[in-house]
């Protein structure tokens, strides 16, 4: 299956749409205000799927994943001086980029599941979706896409 995940231009708060292949909205991504990046997962009917949390106190860029009130995983970035690397802690996934940051493979038990790729030339920030699990971790994979974007976008702020 594949998602693309768009940032909407001019909104207050981080704001995404997310697309299936055939152009049609599938999922909308809503920023709330709070402290730190909180990001609520609704589908196309407007039901509410999930939750990501910014974690405000730690080391390196770390995002909590809720559904409901139930804290189901979290993605922490690691230390790393080439590739980005990120902890998927929802039953051994693993996320690695390549030197540019512009690819990402989501690995569980050492065999790739997801791609996740940020388009080059855009207006907004634009990341495709290649996966090859069910249906029901979409929402997983949509969260981790949009968490690299927001510690990218966090560690280009601290420069």
């Amino acid at each position: 299956m594949k998602l693309i995940i768009k940032q909407k231009i001019l909104s207050w708060f981080d704001s995404y749409n997310v697309y299936d292949e055939n152009d049609n909205i599938v999922f909308n991504i809503q920023g709330k205000m709070s402290w730190g990046h909180k990001l609520i997962i609704r589908d196309a009917a407007g039901v509410e799927l999930g939750c990501i949390k910014e974690k405000i106190i730690s080391m390196m860029p770390t995002f909590e994943i809720y559904k409901g009130d139930q804290k189901i995983g979290e993605i922490k970035k690691k230390f790393s001086f080439f590739k980005p690397q990120y902890i998927l802690d929802l039953g051994n996934y693993e996320v690695e980029g390549n030197f540019l940051g512009m690819t990402y493979n989501v690995k569980k038990n050492n065999c790739i599941v997801a791609t996740i790729n940020k388009k080059i030339l855009a207006m907004s920030d634009t990341y495709t979706i290649d996966t090859k699990e069910e249906d029901s971790l979409n929402v997983i994979m949509i969260a981790t896409a949009i968490d690299i974007d927001l510690s990218n976008m966090s560690r280009n702020n601290r420069r």
